[in-house]
């Protein structure tokens, strides 16, 4: 019998898309399952496979992106051994060898079949019973399990959402799917948009779990698990099922992040070269079970902090040169892949790089509805979606950087946030509210004048950014006020919706933590609605569009519970967030690769609006276009638009959420 090394090479599973349908009022067949996974043939292209319960009160679909074990024997929905459980699953456990072992040590073992992950998962469940499968294994998934016996449909998601999973009441039966359109497209459903959903979207981009922009429909939060009882199609709650409420459906957190933050406040690392070694490596043993396929592996490598380390990491480990990738753009600002090439000679990568011309960087976006299927304003999804592009013509998997921002706090906010909070608590009470209404109605050009007089070099907007962030503060009474206001690109503004609506998903620091320091809360709250949210959903439907799978080391759990333990001073340094990725990187890489500002993955959106997109953006922004849904104020939205082309406000991104917003419903 081979040993967990050999069976870890030949056994990895695929990135799928999966579905499914379950009816107590009129049978499911197989082409109602044919129907819904249609759709997810780009996320799953080398296969599909439909399954139905004798009685027709079930059936579950699955299509197939191949990465390991191409036999029969990893064919999915699986049926278990024992004959109790049938499963569809996408994604990838990076443990399954070590879970395989543990079930043959145990004598819990079945008759194998073949090497997928897949089959070793259907096992331990089997054994262990769903959540302890859940809690023991180490991956990225989406799954949907029928048990015959207790007849029961349970849905679960991974630790952090890097796998997509919406469930809903539909007219046809209770209904799951990896993306929203095997749903909609189900006989009868209404595609009633809601509000609540919408708001947030044009406050911040994305639409949080459990929401999702179609009433009824709602995403399954990171980190838990749904059971549906056999009758539960009938149940069409008005909202989401939450976490320990009791009902016909119910839903658990099988893993709880803030308990992991805890946990790591309790037991903290204040020494760096304890941090360092802990971190290294964790960091590397997540990359290396990550660098593991049949299939060719490469690495995003944008230059930055994060891509570089994993890059470094996996050609560490790698016998011959490791596939790097990058795209640049030609526009003054925006080409990051000048940089990405020093890191990689310094690294010793295979290098590509493509530089993107304007043109065809827009030809992306009449796609973008479609590759999102939800609507989705995060406008380095272009970006990512093209690099991904490159990188599938010469790989089929490829690692990412993402994560590394939530988990070791690079987002200026999570320093700027606190700190203007600490400012507005030193000014007395009674001056407190006086002194920032004055001071946010000092004109944006006066700003400017100060900081140069100062000896800064101010970004054209900082007078316009320093009003709104003194106003910000002036009207929050709640540091969690503050925090959403400071998040939300209508704040302090008109409201864009024609009916106003109480937006119930507000973001708000998790109670258990707060005697832990803000940034600290900050990051928590990052790491369970942003990046779950924006990054992680940028980076599946980018990726899958393309036919790759992208896998992501910082996530791995041994990764982030050392990086929970880290203390403030070893995140944040003299020198910003971060300071102890840094520190370990620049062990592989020259410091001086990255003296430079962050810049992130952008695009020059703003200017295009202005120019060569114009056009596109007015025949959407048009008052007529706007009217057509009865869902916008068209005044409000039309003075934005017209305050940005004049130049006397940049609102690239609330005008990108309404952009985003009408070519998906168009």
């Amino acid at each position: 019998m081979p040993g967990a090394a050999a069976r870890h090479r030949e056994g990895r599973q695929d990135m799928c898309g999966i579905a499914g349908l379950m009816s107590s009022r009129a049978p499911v067949e197989s082409q109602h399952i044919a129907g819904m996974i249609a759709p997810l043939e780009p996320r799953g292209p080398d296969g599909a496979g439909i399954w139905v319960a004798d009685d027709g009160g079930i059936g579950l679909g699955h299509r197939r992106l191949s990465i390991l074990d191409l036999s029969e024997a990893g064919r999915q929905p699986m049926e278990s051994v024992c004959g109790r459980y049938v499963l569809t699953f996408n994604g990838e456990i990076y443990n399954f060898a070590a879970l395989r072992d543990r079930l043959e040590g145990e004598g819990a073992a079945p008759p194998w079949k073949g090497h997928s992950d897949t089959e070793v998962l259907l096992a331990a469940i089997a054994a262990w019973g769903l959540r302890s499968a859940l809690e023991r294994a180490e991956g990225m998934f989406a799954l949907g399990l029928w048990d015959r016996e207790q007849r029961t449909l349970s849905l679960a998601r991974d630790r952090f959402g890097e796998k997509p999973l919406y469930y809903g009441w539909t007219p046809a039966g209770f209904a799951f799917a990896s993306t929203l359109a095997p749903i909609a497209g189900l006989s009868g459903f209404e595609r009633s948009i809601e509000l609540q959903a919408l708001s947030v979207l044009l406050a911040r981009a994305y639409v949080p779990a459990p929401l999702s922009i179609y009433r009824g429909v709602f995403k399954l939060e990171p980190g838990c698990l749904l059971v549906v009882p056999e009758s539960g199609d009938r149940h069409c709650p008005a909202k989401a099922p939450e976490p320990g409420q009791s009902g016909p459906v119910r839903v658990e957190r099988w893993f709880d992040y803030a308990e992991v933050v805890l946990a790591g406040a309790a037991d903290p690392i204040v020494d760096e070269a304890e941090a360092l070694d802990l971190l290294e490596k964790a960091l590397a043993g997540a990359v290396s079970r990550q660098l593991v396929a049949d299939v060719p592996v490469g690495t995003f490598l944008s230059g930055g902090i994060d891509s570089s380390l994993v890059t470094a990491l996996a050609q560490r480990q790698s016998g011959r040169a490791v596939r790097s990738f990058t795209i640049g753009f030609t526009e003054a600002g925006f080409d990051e892949a000048v940089h990405a090439r020093k890191v990689a000679a310094a690294i010793g990568t295979d290098h590509t790089e493509l530089y993107v011309t304007p043109e065809e960087a827009r030809e992306v976006i009449p796609r973008l509805p479609a590759m999102y299927d939800e609507p989705f304003a995060d406008s380095s999804q272009i970006p990512t979606h093209l690099v991904s592009r490159l990188a599938r013509t010469e790989v089929t998997v490829a690692l990412s950087g993402d994560a590394g921002d939530e988990l070791f706090g690079g987002y200026t906010r999570h320093v700027q946030i606190p700190w203007l909070w600490r400012w507005r608590e030193r000014i007395p009470g009674p001056l407190r509210q006086p002194l920032l209404r004055t001071a946010g109605g000092i004109p944006a050009s006066a700003w400017q004048v100060m900081a140069r007089a100062a000896g800064r070099s101010p970004s054209p907007q900082f007078g316009h950014r320093t009003r709104h962030a003194l106003r910000m503060v002036a009207g929050s009474q709640r540091f969690d006020a503050l925090l959403d206001s400071f998040l939300d690109d209508w704040a302090l503004r008109p409201d864009p919706l024609a009916e106003k609506v109480r937006r119930q998903a507000r973001l708000a620091l998790d109670p258990r933590l707060a005697a832990l320091p803000r940034e600290t809360a900050l990051m928590h709250v990052d790491t369970v609605s942003y990046l779950p949210g924006d990054i992680l959903t940028k980076l599946d439907r980018a990726a899958m569009a393309t036919g790759l799978e992208t896998r992501v080391p910082f996530l791995d759990p041994t990764v982030a519970g050392v990086a929970a333990r880290m203390s403030p001073q070893l995140r944040f340094g003299e020198g910003g967030g971060k300071h102890v990725l840094k520190q370990l990187l620049y062990s592989h890489v020259p410091a001086g690769l990255f003296d430079r500002p962050k810049a992130g993955f952008a695009i020059p959106v703003g200017p295009w609006l202005r120019g060569p997109l114009r056009f596109w953006a007015e025949d959407l922004l048009a008052p007529q276009a706007l009217a057509r849904s009865g869902l916008f104020d068209v005044a409000v939205i039309r003075e934005r638009w017209s305050r940005h082309l004049s130049g006397r406000e940049d609102a690239t991104q609330p005008l990108w959420a309404v952009l985003m917003f009408q070519a998906w419903h168009s």
